[in-house]
């Protein structure tokens, strides 16, 4: 008698999920957003314009859909600079105000809350992952080891939207061969390439992740 009871209770929970989630997208992120993912590439694949145009086009996303002013920095590593120091010092919440981590240590630890329930958009929309309708978009942008300092795959330090390569990231922590490598939110694989059509090929949009810096 009890399985039937842990199926409905199971059953409360994701319908209660499914409505939060509704919710959040009906009244816009929480204020205290300071985490997302990029609901789109600036438009020229790894091409970003640089770090000063990855930080500029999180601000106008974030700005777009509402969120007070905050001082944004994607989180990508370059030849001179490791992700992991241009965030800032956390904590760090997603559009539904749901934890994600509370400071940089923990943002690269095992118990951080990156996961493909968690890393929405800058209107706390979901990002298309693996097992879900296509297109896939789960390969995010970072240039990063999985500790955040950098990798020498950057797209030619995000200027680049042709030769070249990008360590990307899986949002949703999986991978098609199940590889424990491959299921990192911030070092998976390298790309295909730095252009649009090489990065969606592999399984990305060239979106990346926007931290407010504290």
């Amino acid at each position: 008698m009890r399985r039937p009871i842990l199926f409905a209770a199971a059953g409360v929970a994701a319908i209660a999920a499914v409505a939060a989630t509704a919710f959040w997208l009906e009244r816009g992120p929480d204020p205290a957003m300071s985490f997302f993912v990029t609901s789109a590439n600036p438009g020229r694949g790894g091409d970003l314009g640089g770090l000063p145009g990855a930080d500029a086009w999180c601000a106008t996303l974030a700005e777009t859909a509402g969120v007070p002013v905050k001082r944004w920095a994607a989180y990508l590593s370059t030849s001179a600079v490791d992700a992991r120091d241009r965030i800032g010092i956390g904590p760090w919440v997603n559009a539904t105000g749901e934890a994600i981590a509370a400071d940089v240590a923990a943002l690269h630890a095992a118990g951080n809350h990156v996961a493909r329930r968690t890393a929405l958009d800058e209107t706390g929309g979901r990002i298309n992952a693996r097992g879900e309708a296509p297109p896939l978009r789960h390969d995010i942008l970072t240039g990063s080891l999985p500790d955040g300092t950098r990798s020498p795959l950057t797209c030619s330090d995000w200027t680049s939207d042709d030769a070249g390569a990008a360590m990307v990231g899986h949002h949703d922590g999986a991978d098609l061969d199940d590889k424990p490598s491959e299921k990192s939110w911030n070092s998976a694989h390298p790309s295909k390439g730095c252009s649009a059509a090489a990065l969606r090929e592999g399984g990305g949009d060239g979106l990346f992740y926007c931290f407010a810096v504290k």
